[in-house]
């Protein structure tokens, strides 16, 4: 009896059958809803950016230069932001020096060092937690902590932070962000392929210098995103500070050096510097700084993100 053998069906005959198939309608419908949110979003983004423009229209076409370089004054028409991004430079630096140190390192720890014990799953879990808390919240955080305890009671000066100085300001901004700073370093430690960790481990490297001279340059890029997208954050908070004190009114330097400013219990930022002229009569032209004010915010904030893609970009590692 002959065997009659079935032809194998060609690729052609495969993809036929797979473009007959039922269509995903599901699939479709949730990229449809990711589609609208996308659009949502750049809708409500792009009228924010439009109303600020348009409220500060006047202060942006008129006077940039001089509203960048003067600092807080009594007249809105010599008002102007420097104070308010120095104060802003000056927490970012503060922020920068203490979070992204602590905050590599105890991630680091978590997933290079630490078993997967029921003690190291507490921590991910609570590390996750403190992202989520309200910003207001490390700023009460600051004030019993920085202020309180490690200042003077009444923030007057003195102690080891100086009270309601800008060191008091940038380690609570510090701690704002260090929760993402440590998820994010995670992540992209997590991304880092297992065979690179293995093949170092095979040629002899210890766990120390398989992280130092693999892992860690893998994993570079994911960690300056993480960290300057967190900087960014930190930017633009105003209600930790509000909570500390930083100045919503006139004050003056004179003729003090950056140290004494940055002990001296006067300070303020960008975002307080908006908060304190959106208050004042919108009749004697405050809000069209505070429109201006808010354009410049969000330009910082867009060249620190800008920085961020640069930097992924610039060493990123396909695998």
């Amino acid at each position: 009896m002959a065997t009659v053998t079935t032809p194998a069906p060609t690729d052609d005959a495969r993809l036929g059958a797979l473009t007959q198939r039922r269509r995903d309608v599901r699939g479709g419908v949730f990229r449809l809803a990711l589609s609208i949110s996308v659009i949502v979003s750049i809708v409500i983004l792009a009228t924010l950016i439009y109303e600020m423009a348009s409220q500060g229209r006047p202060v942006l076409t008129t006077r940039l230069g001089d509203f960048l370089t003067s600092g807080f004054k009594t007249n809105p028409e010599l008002a102007g932001v420097w104070q308010g991004i120095k104060g802003t430079l000056m927490l970012s630096v503060i922020v920068a020096v203490v979070a992204f140190p602590i905050g590599v390192g105890a991630a680091v720890y978590l997933e290079e060092y630490a078993a997967d014990s029921r003690f190291a799953r507490i921590v991910n879990i609570n590390i996750r937690n403190l992202a989520g808390v309200p910003s207001i919240v490390y700023g009460l955080l600051g004030l019993a902590i920085f202020v309180q305890a490690l200042g003077t009671d009444l923030g007057d000066g003195g102690g080891l932070t100086g009270g309601r100085t800008v060191i008091t300001g940038g380690l609570t901004l510090a701690v704002l962000v260090l929760p993402i700073v440590i998820i994010t370093t995670q992540e992209a430690l997590r991304a880092v392929p297992a065979g690179l960790r293995e093949g170092a481990l095979a040629l002899g490297a210890t766990r120390w210098e398989t992280i130092r001279t693999t892992v860690f340059p893998a994993a570079a890029p994911g960690i300056l995103t993480g960290t300057v997208l967190a900087l960014a954050r930190s930017a633009g908070e105003a209600a930790p500070l509000l909570v500390i004190g930083a100045s919503t009114s006139v004050f003056l330097t004179g003729d003090q050096s950056l140290l004494e400013q940055v002990t001296d219990g006067r300070f303020t930022a960008l975002p307080m510097t908006i908060y304190s002229w959106a208050r004042l009569p919108a009749s004697r032209g405050w809000h069209e700084l505070v429109g201006a004010a808010s354009v410049i915010l969000v330009a910082l904030v867009v060249v620190m993100n800008g920085a961020a893609i640069m930097l992924r970009n610039r060493f990123e590692r396909r695998w």
